[in-house]
């Protein structure tokens, strides 16, 4: 699995501590210096299901800066996706991708469903 967070954010660091106490492996990527690609953006997207709005960080402060809030809306997926892939800080974290799910921020019910948690 693959873990996408930005160290100082307090829920990833819930997160990470979550799959921690449940033993729980992953890689760990620092979403800010390894923003996502493109290509994979583009494939989590499609392997989760969520709206591409769901991949956007729109409490963060980039976002609002942006004015993505107006923007967005008139933006191709292509256009979209490219603009993620600008800064790692336009993405809702912490992400996680694992076989055949990806998840976008924390809940801790929805991460414990898709890992097969009780």
């Amino acid at each position: 699995m693959l873990f996408l967070e930005y160290p100082k954010c307090s829920t990833c660091q819930k997160a990470k501590k979550w799959l921690d106490d449940h033993g729980i492996a992953y890689e760990d990527r620092h979403i800010k210096e390894q923003n996502p690609s493109e290509e994979e953006l583009k494939a989590w997207h499609e392997e989760s299901g969520f709206p591409l709005k769901k991949f956007f960080n729109t409490s963060g402060m980039l976002y609002k800066e942006m004015q993505l809030k107006d923007k967005l809306p008139q933006m191709s997926e292509e256009e979209q996706y490219a603009l993620l892939a600008t800064d790692g800080m336009l993405v809702k974290r912490p992400v996680l991708v694992g076989d055949g799910f990806v998840l976008t921020g924390f809940k801790e019910s929805t991460w414990a469903e898709a890992l097969g948690i009780k």
